[in-house]
């Protein structure tokens, strides 16, 4: 069963159960890739979370081109979320890629956008969070993401197509 009907599928479950909040929710393909959703929120056409995270096995220490490949796919294809994202920091060194809002969402209290770190360290790795500066404030918070289950199973499929097969 594809990571999309499996998340489907227990999410169902936490909504006709009446699911106490927040949760976890994970799931895994039989290729090994797991998807993790730390869920605030949920109701019969959206949810809400703090977190989203795909652990990729084939990504583990894989080339920095291959990520950096997966970036750029990744920044042109997800642009249905509030802001554009795209590649903002590269370190080759620790194998990572760091996507952020381009350009943020700001106002005259602060600035809110989605930052995505990409890791071919460990199991190869995606991670999605959105956060808050407030204007004067040091810092940054997590914000809660709302999407409704159309975006987030449109998302999780992008991931999927987008992420490299071969190291």
């Amino acid at each position: 069963m594809s990571l999309r009907n499996q998340l489907e599928l227990q999410l169902r479950n936490l909504q006709a159960a009446s699911a106490a909040m927040p949760t976890r929710v994970q799931v895994t393909d039989p290729s090994g890739i797991e998807l993790r959703l730390e869920l605030s929120q949920l109701d019969s056409m959206s949810c809400g979370f703090l977190e989203l995270a795909l652990f990729l096995p084939q990504l583990q220490n894989s080339t920095f081109q291959t990520l950096k490949q997966w970036g750029q796919d990744l920044s042109q294809r997800v642009s249905y979320l509030l802001e554009n994202i795209g590649i903002q920091e590269l370190d080759s060194g620790n194998g990572q890629i760091l996507i952020r809002s381009t350009p943020p969402q700001g106002s005259p209290a602060g600035t809110q956008y989605y930052e995505v770190l990409l890791s071919s360290t460990g199991n190869g790795t995606f991670v999605l969070r959105r956060f808050r500066s407030i204007s004067g404030q040091p810092g940054r918070v997590p914000v809660e993401m709302q999407v409704t289950y159309e975006v987030l199973f449109k998302l999780v499929d992008d991931l999927i197509a987008t992420s490299p097969s071969v190291p």
